[in-house]
């Protein structure tokens, strides 16, 4: 069930994008919320997580998941934030570097899911909701390339099934490794979720409209944070 989760919220992404990828402005505000959504789940969820457990220096893992975001947006050149301009003028469908970047990010988010044995936990929630707009904008990227083609596809499956492989393989590993890499994908939350939230306005304003989605995000993050609860 999680598997067809984590696929479905990619498919619903990218339609999305296939359809309304020409407002980019609906895309930037589909990450702000989930961007509010994802700093509280990992402030909520993730970290108590990680810090409840007696693991010497778990912080580092932490930090070591923000410094792995810094060098993968090496990759992605910002794709995951909405900055999808740099790759426009690519021959190929998708850069080989970009993609590498998107499918390392996602494998590792699966990893957590391996022992989970809930259906729909917070942190699960957090990767779906992160998954709609990064989709969205994969798939506007492509329909601005006018390539939603057999091999655009074969791109968007890789990306799909990327979580789905960490969740799979992440079984394999030792039950104790899972808090490093829950916390390394904290890490890694925490830097996208704040670069998006706290990019620069005009000016310096404040943009009363970005700070409204974060609050809506944040809202819905606590929601389901105490129906969890209960």
């Amino acid at each position: 069930m999680i598997i067809i989760l984590l696929v479905l919220s990619v498919l619903a992404g990218v339609f999305l994008g296939k359809f309304f990828g020409k407002r980019e402005k609906f895309a930037k505000n589909l990450l702000i919320l989930s961007a509010g959504f994802l700093i509280t789940i990992c402030l909520n969820e993730v970290f108590p997580e990680v810090y409840s457990n007696e693991h010497h220096n778990i912080g580092i893992w932490v930090i070591a998941g923000v410094l792995l975001q810094i060098l993968l947006e090496n990759l992605t050149k910002g794709f995951e934030h909405g900055h999808f301009h740099h790759h426009h003028e690519s021959k190929s469908i998708l850069p080989m570097a970009l993609m590498i970047g998107m499918f390392i990010h996602a494998f590792l988010e699966g990893i957590p899911l391996a022992n989970q044995d809930q259906t729909l936990s917070p942190y699960l929630t957090g990767i779906l909701v992160h998954n709609i707009p990064i989709s969205f904008i994969l798939g506007a990227f492509l329909i601005k390339q006018n390539k939603f083609s057999t091999s655009a596809w074969i791109i968007i499956s890789v990306f799909a099934f990327a979580s789905p492989l960490g969740m799979v393989l992440g079984k394999y590993f030792n039950p104790e490794w899972e808090v490093y890499f829950l916390a390394l994908v904290g890490g890694i939350f925490l830097h996208i979720s704040s670069v998006i939230i706290f990019e620069g306005s005009k000016n310096h304003n404040i943009d009363w409209k970005k700070i409204g989605l974060v609050i809506l995000g944040i809202l819905l993050a606590m929601t389901g944070h105490l129906f969890h609860q209960h």
